[in-house]
Order: C-alpha cells, then sequence, then structure tokens
C-alpha cells in the first residue's frame, strides 16, 4: 500500500494504492460524501482484488483530504476527479472509474468523457430516501461505457428492484446502503461482503 497527493482544481487529492503483482486493469474508487475513514466495501474490495490482477485506487477527495465533514457540489466533486484522472492513467492500464454513493455518482457522470473502460456504482443512490420522484437514474444511463451496480436489497436510497430492466446489477441480500446486514440476517456480515467481493471480481474478469 502506498499513497500520494495529487493537486487538482479544487485541491489536493489522496490516492491510496493497493497494487496487484501483475495487474491488468485498475480500479479508481470513490468514497461516499460522509464520514471520515474508509468504508466496509472499499476497504474489502482494495484487500481482495489485487489477487485478482486488479491494482485498486482508493481515491480521498481534497474536501475530506482537508479534514472536512461533507462535500461539496457535486460540480466540484467532478472537477476534482478530472483533475485526479491523469495520476490514475498514469500506471498505462485500462481504468475502471467507480466509487459508493457519491463517488458511484461522480464515475457515472465523468466516465465517457475520461475514458473510463467501464464504471463501478457501490450503492448508487438512485434516489434520495423516501423521494423516488427525485431520481438520478440519467446519471447512471448516461455513464456511456459498461456498468455494475451493487446494490443493497435494503438500500433505502434505492432498491434493486427501483433500477431500469436493461441495468446489470448485483444484488447484496438483507445489505442497507452501507453494505450492512442485521442480526437477523440469514446471512453474516462477511457473507455479504463476499458475494460484493466475489461478484465484482467476477465482473473486472469479464472485461
Amino acid at each position: 500500500m502506498t499513497a500520494e497527493l495529487v493537486p487538482t482544481p479544487a485541491g489536493d487529492a489522496r490516492i491510496t494504492w493497493y497494487a496487484a503483482k501483475k495487474p491488468r486493469l485498475t480500479l479508481a474508487l470513490g468514497h461516499g460524501a460522509g464520514g471520515t475513514g474508509p468504508s466496509r466495501d472499499l476497504e474489502a474490495l482494495a484487500a481482495e482484488l489485487p489477487a485478482h490482477g486488479v491494482s485498486v485506487a482508493l481515491v480521498d477527495q481534497p474536501w475530506r483530504v482537508a479534514g472536512k465533514k461533507l462535500g461539496p457540489a457535486p460540480k466540484t466533486l467532478d472537477v476534482a476527479w478530472r483533475g485526479l484522472w491523469p495520476a490514475l492513467e498514469k500506471p498505462g492500464r485500462p481504468v475502471v472509474a467507480g466509487g459508493r454513493s457519491a463517488g458511484a455518482r461522480v464515475a457515472c457522470r465523468t466516465a465517457k468523457d475520461l475514458g473510463a473502460h467501464a464504471v463501478l456504482a457501490l450503492a448508487f443512490p438512485l434516489h434520495p430516501p423516501g423521494r423516488p420522484e427525485k431520481t438520478r437514474v440519467d446519471e447512471l444511463t448516461g455513464a456511456g461505457v459498461p456498468t455494475l451496480v451493487v446494490q443493497g436489497e435494503r438500500d433505502t436510497f434505492g432498491t434493486p428492484e427501483e433500477f431500469p430492466e436493461a441495468t446489470k446489477l448485483h444484488p447484496i441480500p438483507w445489505a442497507d446502503h452501507s453494505f450492512a446486514v442485521p442480526k437477523a440476517a440469514d446471512i453474516t456480515q462477511d457473507d455479504a461482503l463476499r458475494l460484493l467481493t466475489d461478484g465484482v471480481a467476477d465482473w473486472l474478469g469479464r472485461l
């Protein structure tokens, strides 16, 4: 694991690299709109995918590097992502853009223009909780590249059934927006994360 600060028009971003020994792809993953530490899904992918020939780059947006608690407007997030993209391409491999929640939205909005190989959308916030009329489906369908959505079956930001029929979906049973599962579930938290990492690894292996 190595980390580097990358200047962008929105401030310094940070990329933490989890390198594969013989990488064929880079998977860049942005975080959500709140919190200060890595989430369980991003950590699980960073730990698992290098063994599958995928180097993982966990990206901290400038606002988080600066110690702020909440993210700026989507336009600013996109500006920072575009600014750090050359550092993701520098190793010379195809780059799959991805992220969770707000990070997934950034990946979708910028993928086509940046030449992303594909998009991995974790816990895509299809709409605010309880507000299905405030849909963000156009961001998802406008990605313009192969896209996989990994979604918890109990995600209040959009359950798998709410996505368009053409969406390539990998649902996680019992999981919420953070891919947490309740104690009453018939799968464990480790089971849920294994389903997530196995599904992503299989999809990446087919690209």
